[in-house]
């Protein structure tokens, strides 16, 4: 396949480590693809669920094809969110063209983008993170529950339903119309005149012009690599949300990357998971 040029592409909320991710199909997103930076922003490891020892070898496959563009020099900020809060601890981490932030603000000709995952702005994570983390251990539960529905909906010739997308996206709603979430965000980019202000968290992929009293900004929200499959894209000086499932060049080989293989079935234990990382950290020093 042929790898598009893009300056820049922003991942967020992939939620490696669950059952809900779509490691596969990502994979293939990122093989199709050759970028200049690479914004990774927020929840991209779900470390809050690290604990149940779940990491398919397709899981492990994209943290290599992370590693391998930052070996080649392509520019990657890993932007830490709610659910790889850990690695705020590392905050300022910078390992060949690799670093690990809070934000990102970048000069985009001649123009700003305040890039940052989002869950500040979540008063469940301000006051109430451990409904969060409970919220996530059922949402994954249902995830795997909905497999097994849908494995036997397709022996029966059924179309494929989503319960998890449809519970998801009525409570991220009422996050977000609780803490007007994308209103907030356009209000302190406007007063810190920042051109665009890019965002994860909400699972809502979105491109939009806020207007204010005080002035406008874009607002871009990269979407999930759960249910949505998006990514923002910004080439030939304009930015553009990529949707997995509508690309028809993908479409071709849908079936064939949701199908569950062999390989798929593979777990890696937390030991060799680490082990693994530690031996790709060493590649790119290399």
């Amino acid at each position: 396949m042929k790898k598009r040029p893009v300056d820049i592409v922003v991942l967020s909320d992939i939620h490696l480590g669950t059952y809900g991710c779509r490691a596969k199909e990502l994979l293939k997103y990122l093989k199709s693809i050759n970028p200049t930076t690479v914004i990774l922003n927020g929840d991209i490891i779900d470390i809050w669920q690290f604990s149940k020892r779940y990491w398919p070898k397709s899981h492990m496959k994209v943290v290599k094809h992370i590693m391998t563009w930052i070996s080649k020099d392509i520019k990657v900020y890993y932007v830490t969110g709610n659910h790889d809060e850990m690695l705020r601890k590392f905050v300022g981490f910078e390992l060949s063209a690799f670093s690990i932030v809070n934000k990102v603000i970048l000069n985009i000709n001649d123009k700003k983008a305040w890039i940052f995952h989002g869950d500040v702005f979540d008063v469940t994570m301000q006051h109430s993170k451990w409904i969060a983390k409970l919220g996530a251990v059922g949402y994954d539960s249902l995830i795997l529950l909905n497999s097994g529905i849908n494995f036997i909906a397709s022996k029966l010739g059924r179309e494929p339903i989503s319960m998890s997308k449809k519970i998801k996206n009525s409570v991220k709603s009422a996050v977000k119309f609780i803490n007007n979430f994308e209103q907030t965000a356009a209000d302190i980019a406007i007063e810190n005149n920042y051109d665009y202000v890019i965002c994860g968290h909400i699972h809502q992929p979105e491109i939009k012009n806020i207007e204010t009293s005080h002035g406008s900004v874009m607002y871009l929200n990269s979407g999930d690599w759960i249910e949505n499959l998006t990514a923002l894209e910004y080439c030939n000086n304009t930015w553009s949300l990529y949707n997995y499932e509508a690309d028809e060049s993908m479409k071709k080989n849908l079936k064939e990357n949701i199908e569950q293989d062999d390989e798929e079935s593979q777990v890696l234990e937390n030991e060799e998971l680490f082990q693994n990382l530690i031996k790709e950290f060493q590649f790119i020093k290399k």
